[in-house]
């Protein structure tokens, strides 16, 4: 019995010290809750903008900060917009920027813009600002035509008469909240306004006309509603500047006329070409004939010896024919131009 005794000592001692570690587990475990939780649900509360401790558990597990749960449905509740903890923690598991949708809200709430919370969630997880949106809707943005960054300054377009003209132009413009999802860029629209300008001063009879009403290049880039299919409205196109370039026309007739002149410098070199190889052939043939009146020439004695061997021509007529040339020859000396 005795030795019993102290083996019921150990077991209940090794079972109050498993107790108390449970316990001491326990409470530890309720005091890091309480350390986690317990300080967002209080600010929640005195904020009238409750989150349930349940909830607040739930997003540890479901991986949600709670702090920022809590701190923009605090936000949005001060601002008077009913916006659930749900519906934040839906929208952040969707990795949506829950802080700046909130912000973009209360922003265009106090702006007296329509936008609803499905619709700004949905801007915010396309990849647009919806902050930024919602600013720019406010407060209009000035666009530079072309853009600062781009390598050329200014949009260079040619007028009728053939002079070229550099303009650059200021676009202001205001966020469509509604077209933002699916809406073109910044781009567009100084791709749009730049195609615009050309176009206009292109169809201007002469450059005078562009310079003495520059207005005219607003209007009618304006009117050709340029901010179809984008999130932005046009408000205004203003021309900042626009200053005179080359004479393009010029420049092409002179260009023009080079070409026309080597073109026809190589025509002519193509006759005198022709004509010098006609001349060479010409040339060939007098020397053919000349050849050949020698071969007839050579001949001639020939065809003499022959008449002398047949008796058909005597010694006399030889000497009458020599005679002719003889005189032949003096006239012609005679006749011939005079020696210097």
């Amino acid at each position: 019995m005795n030795s019993i005794t102290p083996l019921l000592t150990l077991a209940t001692n090794a079972a109050l010290i498993a107790v108390l570690a449970i316990v001491g587990l326990i409470v530890f475990a309720f005091l890091i809750f309480m350390f986690r939780f317990l300080g967002l649900w209080i600010q929640a509360l005195v904020s009238n903008a409750r989150v349930g401790l349940g909830s607040l558990v739930g997003m540890w597990f479901r991986k949600v900060n709670p702090r920022v749960i809590v701190l923009s449905r605090i936000q949005a509740v001060k601002a008077g917009l009913d916006i659930s903890s749900d519906q934040l923690e839906t929208h952040y598991l969707a990795r949506g920027n829950v802080p700046r949708v909130v912000n973009a809200l209360i922003a265009a709430d106090r702006a007296k813009i329509e936008l609803e919370w499905d619709t700004a969630c949905a801007i915010d997880l396309a990849g647009r600002d919806i902050l930024d949106a919602v600013q720019t809707s406010v407060n209009p943005k000035v666009i530079d035509c072309p853009h600062s960054g781009t390598a050329r300054a200014t949009i260079d377009a040619v007028a009728q008469d053939g002079i070229q003209l550099k303009a650059r132009a200021r676009v202001t413009v205001r966020a469509n909240l509604a077209r933002l999802i699916g809406g073109a860029t910044e781009e567009t629209i100084i791709a749009r306004v730049g195609e615009g300008i050309v176009t206009t001063i292109g169809s201007a009879q002469s450059h005078k006309a562009v310079l003495e009403n520059p207005d005219n290049i607003s209007k009618v880039v304006l009117s050709k509603g340029l901010d179809a299919g984008t999130a932005f409205e046009i408000l205004s196109i203003d021309i900042a500047d626009i200053d005179v370039g080359e004479n393009i026309g010029a420049k092409l007739q002179s260009d023009q006329a080079e070409a026309d002149k080597h073109r026809f410098q190589a025509e002519a070199e193509k006759r005198r070409a022709m004509a010098v190889a006609l001349e060479q052939e010409h040339n060939a043939d007098v020397a053919k004939n000349r050849a050949l009146v020698v071969l007839a020439e050579a001949e001639v004695p020939r065809a003499m010896a022959e008449a002398f061997r047949n008796g058909n021509l005597g010694i006399m007529d030889y000497y009458k024919m020599k005679n002719i040339q003889a005189d032949t020859s003096m006239r012609d000396n005679i006749a011939g131009p005079e020696s210097k």
